[in-house]
């Protein structure tokens, strides 16, 4: 990534007590996000709740009682820069981490990239493009120091 004058900010809020989660890593890896897809004029806040948080954000947003692993808005106003807000819900990172064979971390750096990703024109609404969303989730993580993680399962971890 080459450098490139950028005004990026990126806010990181985590509405729970767990010293384990490094807000600071996900500021730094939302801002590398930003600047890879030359976003460089952009405002990010990234929300960390826990599972009634997400599902308050999910029922008020999305009228879905459901808890979940992320929700994303888009929140640019007419000056034209963009901004957006990314909620993500550490408790669902823990289970599915555990369930998959990686760190905590990793799982919520999937969240904030797959969050972003969907703000900065990527989809998933079929398999086509899932797998291109899928597969640039997986080259950001890797390029950010946390390994594959969407594309894996607990026995790739063994390999």
């Amino acid at each position: 990534m080459e450098d490139h004058p950028s005004d990026i900010s990126v806010q990181c809020t985590c509405m729970m007590d767990d010293p384990a989660i490094d807000v600071d890593c996900l500021c730094k890896l939302a801002r590398r996000i930003c600047q890879q897809f030359q976003a460089y004029q952009a405002e990010v806040s990234l929300v960390v709740v826990d599972d009634e948080g997400i599902r308050q954000v999910h029922e008020r947003f999305l009228h879905s009682e459901a808890v979940t692993d992320v929700i994303s808005f888009d929140l640019t106003d007419a000056d034209g820069i963009p901004s957006f807000e990314i909620v993500v819900n550490a408790q669902e990172a823990a289970r599915q981490a555990n369930t998959r064979g990686h760190q905590t971390a990793a799982e919520l750096a999937l969240y904030v990239t797959h969050g972003l990703l969907h703000q900065l024109g990527f989809d998933d609404t079929d398999e086509p493009t899932a797998q291109k969303m899928h597969q640039m989730e997986d080259k950001i993580l890797l390029q950010a120091g946390f390994g594959t993680v969407y594309n894996t399962t607990p026995q790739d971890q063994d390999e």
